[in-house]
């Protein structure tokens, strides 16, 4: 049995159907883009964020870190030894795709992270894409109010 083609005037409304709907799935996503390539690679290095910066061992030295969705960062945290830091940032950790965390001599690869613990004197880097736009926190369990804490804005 032969297949008879399809006439003109349908194979025309078909395209114009299938333009229609990609014009309007780019209206309902304004602003998106997609992304080429491998999204961990080159990652921006982010200014070292060192635990304890004064005697008595609460403030930090970075308080506000401004990223992006879709870019590769690197977060150097360093631990002045002063107090034990457990550093956690419960959504936050939630919403990045960990790629790797570097410490003393170790790379390790997960998949989340849940908390970062300086016992004494260290650090740590972690390599990450943020997935989710927020305002998230990151902090040291315990010293949160005294002042040991980072407000992480992704947009």
């Amino acid at each position: 049995m032969m297949k008879r083609a399809a006439p003109r005037s349908f194979r025309l409304a078909a395209l114009a159907a299938l333009a229609s709907t990609a014009i309007g799935l780019a209206a309902l996503c304004p602003g998106s883009s997609r992304a080429e390539g491998y999204l961990a690679t080159k990652p921006i290095e982010l200014e070292t964020l060192v635990l304890g910066t004064d005697m008595i061992g609460f403030n930090v030295s970075v308080k506000e870190y401004n990223l992006e969705t879709g870019q590769a960062y690197s977060l150097l945290i360093k631990s002045s030894g002063h107090k034990e830091y457990a550093i956690v940032a419960p959504d936050f950790f939630d919403y990045i795709w960990l790629r790797k965390v570097e410490a003393g001599g170790l790379e390790i690869k997960a998949n989340s992270i849940y908390e970062i613990e300086f016992e004494d004197e260290g650090e740590a880097e972690i390599f990450f894409v943020p997935i989710r736009p927020g305002s998230y926190e990151l902090y040291a369990k315990g010293l949160k109010e005294k002042g040991t804490s980072v407000t992480i804005n992704v947009k």
